[in-house]
């Protein structure tokens, strides 16, 4: 007599349910590139998407709020000369987002609470060191202002945003880095190379510790770091059939586990949950997502659903933890695009009678306060994320902008990189100026008035000419209130 033990977990009932088409956002222009991007960044604030535009690259930043049709004017983020290829937002400021693009700069934007009003060209910062594209964008988890950048010049840097500059250059890849991620406290780097190896390097000095082939097909690999240490990676196989497996780092030429899911063309992109080890790939022209849990018990990586769209995706994006609602069991949240231009919402939840909050949900997560300065991280300190409690629910704080320091140009000698002044205080500097203007004329009037009694004491009139008695000839009229100065 044979029967099938059910493993026991709290995951096992995860459904993915699509929102109202009115509750989504419609007639976007999502990028045609041929990139392996997700081409969609998403936190609690913003849903940022990389879209079609002429005469250079542009993505549109939408307030959640703005749902329903987006205007073709809508205002955009413009200011690449060629298409972009990644964005990211920052994990510690939900008003910060970095741009890779073909015209070989990374910039750095700052998008005000509620969105833009108008399209926005000039950026926070302008990262310039790669000779080619810059295909990938990635924030460090807990050091504040530390942005990666990857090109196809095979360079991986490491730039403090603060100040403007590279703090690290890494030419460890021979051909161009298809991924990169970082480790739970960001002492570790973890790259996928078009050489189809896996590397596992010292982010500061670029050193490699571990490295290994990934996967046999010479298609896009991608690998993530998860939570305690081990290496998740999806592939292709010799025989162009979709895999997956999961590595140790101190073996990573030998995987734990190695499965085959399927035979179509697209690169998956795993999306990882580091609160319930929960990771969902996400191929690009899919209509599925299928996620699974990772567990210490074999066969370690379980499948657990799969949700089915009816058409394909074109892009797609995760909101970080914080951003769910913890009070209808909101585990996960989805924005994907498919090819008409809508983009919807998808939430996965898991179902629970009662209405208290779920703290086996819902651990302490990731919060958006830094845990390091950049200076202490390059100095080689490490510190752990700090978490916070989703109990009483999450709220964004108000905008704050990256101070970036100001540098002179040596050709110009004038600042640049600096942020622009806001509207509030270029409208107190010009109310200053019209308040002194005003005190010059009223000046001016009581002199000239001053004068006119001084001349009739002494007998001096308009008619006195050159030759009369007077001491001056025709003296000018007062000045009006409303004359120019």
């Amino acid at each position: 007599m044979s029967f099938r033990v059910v493993r026991s977990s709290k995951f096992r009932h995860v459904y993915g349910q699509p929102l109202k088409r009115e509750q989504c956002y419609d007639n976007i222009r999502v990028s045609k590139s041929s990139w392996d991007s997700t081409f969609c960044a998403v936190n609690p604030k913003f849903l940022a998407i990389i879209v079609e535009s002429a005469g250079g690259g542009a993505f549109i930043v939408l307030p959640h709020n703005k749902v329903g049709r987006i205007a073709a004017d809508h205002p955009l983020i413009g200011g690449h000369k060629g298409p972009v290829l990644d964005i990211a937002w920052c994990p510690h400021n939900d008003n910060i987002i970095a741009s890779g693009s073909e015209d070989c700069v990374v910039k750095v934007w700052h998008i005000p609470d509620g969105g833009l009003i108008k399209t926005l060209t000039e950026p926070l910062v302008d990262l310039k060191y790669h000779q080619r594209r810059v295909g990938l964008v990635l924030w460090h988890p807990t050091a504040q202002n530390v942005l990666l950048t990857a090109g196809s010049d095979n360079q991986v840097v490491i730039w403090n945003v603060g100040t403007g500059e590279p703090m690290v250059q890494i030419d460890s890849h021979p051909d161009i880095v298809y991924s990169a991620c970082f480790n739970w406290d960001g002492s570790k780097l973890l790259t996928t190379c078009k050489d189809k190896k896996i590397r596992i390097m010292d982010p500061r000095t670029g050193e490699i510790e571990a490295e290994a082939l990934c996967h046999e097909g010479t298609k896009a690999t991608r690998a993530i770091f998860l939570r305690h240490g081990l290496v998740f990676t999806t592939g292709f196989s010799r025989t162009s059939e979709r895999q997956y497996s999961l590595r140790t780092p101190d073996c990573l030429s030998e995987p734990i586990v190695m499965v085959e899911l399927d035979t179509s063309n697209g690169v998956m992109f795993p999306l990882y949950d580091p609160d319930t080890n929960l990771v969902y790939l996400c191929g690009k022209g899919d209509s599925v997502i299928r996620y699974f849990e990772i567990t210490p018990e074999q066969p370690y990586v379980h499948y657990i659903n799969t949700f089915q769209t009816p058409d394909p995706q074109r892009a797609i994006g995760m909101m970080p933890k914080r951003g769910n609602d913890v009070t209808s069991c909101e585990i996960s949240r989805f924005y994907r695009l498919n090819n008409s231009g809508l983009c919807q919402v998808i939430t996965m939840t898991v179902p629970r009678k009662s209405e208290l909050f779920q703290e086996d949900l819902y651990p302490d997560t990731l919060g958006d306060t830094p845990a390091l300065t950049a200076e202490e991280w390059i100095e080689g300190k490490n510190a752990e994320p700090l978490l916070i409690s989703l109990k009483d629910g999450y709220k964004p704080p108000e905008s704050k902008r990256i101070n970036i320091m100001d540098k002179i140009s040596p050709k110009t000698g004038s600042k640049r990189n600096a942020p622009p002044a806001s509207p509030t205080s270029q409208d107190k500097t010009l109310q200053k100026f019209a308040d002194e203007i005003r005190k010059l004329k009223a000046m001016i009037v009581k002199h000239e008035n001053r004068i006119r009694v001084l001349e009739a004491a002494v007998g001096i009139s308009d008619e006195d000419g050159p030759g009369g008695d007077g001491l001056n000839a025709n003296p000018p009229p007062p000045l009006a209130m409303d004359d120019e100065v």
